[in-house]
């Protein structure tokens, strides 16, 4: 069902954006009917490409080069979305140089048209670009802990994120040699059914104390009963509201289930539950999916708290989008109580394979 109340807002949002693109801008140019033809074939390929990218992400009957093509139209609809608000601040700009000669208010109008599209077609180009570069390692020195830690989140695997770029996630892990390794959410985004070797690649990660795996927003899309009965037979451990202790490193490590529990009535996230038992004289580290769960903390103070969710704001300018609905979008983070947190930028991505002012990454705590 959620599904297709997914595809149904996507189809209405997505159609919209096209629509109103084609009505606001193309009818508006100030070229020969021939290009504005051309214009409308080419919005017209990329919303059905919209719809083949939802058919792409919950089937595996399209293979990865179409739906990369896919993918990359989403990308393209958000620059539109982008290109429209512009646009119609230019067009309120245009509207008072009535006073200005025709033919001088024709010369501005297609200057700032082709500037436009000029900025747009870079736009894509650069965020495609990025999309395309292999995680980074990002080095964190934190005073806390005697161990090496490696945090992963929102790897997504399914369409794009493949068996083969999980096996180099790994081996790039592997060459860190951590201590322990976490992974905080949004692991799977498509059937298990079909990613199910994939996710075993993960098996593969050389720990000495462990790989330890909470819930996100996104398991909850695809069966999350499935999806934890398939990690038991795994080497990851699933953290369910519930900490394990770990004596040689003198660590608990506590697992909460993510947020969008409260909405679904199911798994949702239970704070006291998690501590209830933790060693108090033990460091603490609270893997939790979204960096708004600092919001109900209450009077526990972990020494560290991983998240990911955010994918560092992804394809800019929609970080500052994500500032509207969580704290902290990505990077080291002291909070009032003195805990620490830090926001992993995600070694995957959601939907289009872009970024802009984002690094798919790998963080290693020292």
């Amino acid at each position: 069902m959620r599904v297709y109340m997914f595809f149904t807002i996507f189809l209405l949002l997505f159609f919209s954006i096209h629509y109103l693109f084609y009505s606001r801008v193309i009818k508006k140019l100030l070229v020969s009917e021939k290009v504005k033809k051309t214009f409308t074939l080419f919005l017209s390929v990329n919303f059905i490409f919209n719809i083949l990218y939802v058919v792409g992400r919950y089937t595996d009957i399209i293979g990865n080069t179409l739906y990369y093509l896919f993918s990359l139209s989403i990308g393209v609809s958000f620059m539109l979305l982008l290109y429209l608000i512009l646009h119609e601040i230019l067009h309120l700009f245009h509207k008072t140089l009535k006073h200005v000669d025709h033919s001088k208010r024709a010369f501005i109008k297609k200057s700032s048209d082709g500037a436009m599209l000029a900025l747009a077609t870079s736009y894509v180009s650069a965020g495609a670009y990025e999309g395309m570069k292999e995680p980074v390692v990002n080095i964190v020195e934190l005073d806390h802990f005697d161990f090496s830690i490696v945090q992963i989140s929102d790897f997504h695997i399914g369409g794009l994120i493949d068996k083969e770029f999980v096996k180099n996630s790994v081996l790039k892990i592997n060459a860190l040699k951590p201590d322990i390794v976490f992974i905080t959410g949004d692991l799977v985004d498509t059937g298990l059914e079909y990613i199910e070797d994939t996710v075993r690649e993960l098996d593969a990660i050389s720990s000495k104390h462990g790989i330890y795996y909470i819930l996100g927003n996104h398991e909850y899309f695809h069966d999350p009963l499935k999806i934890i009965d398939f990690i038991k037979t795994t080497q990851i451990k699933l953290l369910l509201n519930e900490h394990v202790t770990i004596d040689t490193l003198k660590l608990n490590v506590v697992g909460v289930t993510d947020r969008m529990g409260y909405r679904t009535n199911f798994l949702a996230p239970d704070i006291h539950k998690a501590f209830s038992g933790c060693n108090d004289a033990y460091k603490t580290i609270l893997l939790a999916h979204q960096p708004k769960y600092i919001e109900e903390l209450g009077d526990y103070t972990p020494d560290l708290i991983l998240s990911g969710h955010t994918h560092g704001g992804q394809i800019w300018p929609f970080g500052h989008l994500v500032k509207l609905q969580q704290p902290y979008v990505k990077g080291l983070h002291k909070l009032p109580n003195g805990s620490h947190l830090y926001v992993n930028s995600g070694i995957g991505f959601w939907g289009p394979p872009m970024r802009l002012d984002s690094q798919a990454e790998i963080t290693y705590i020292v």
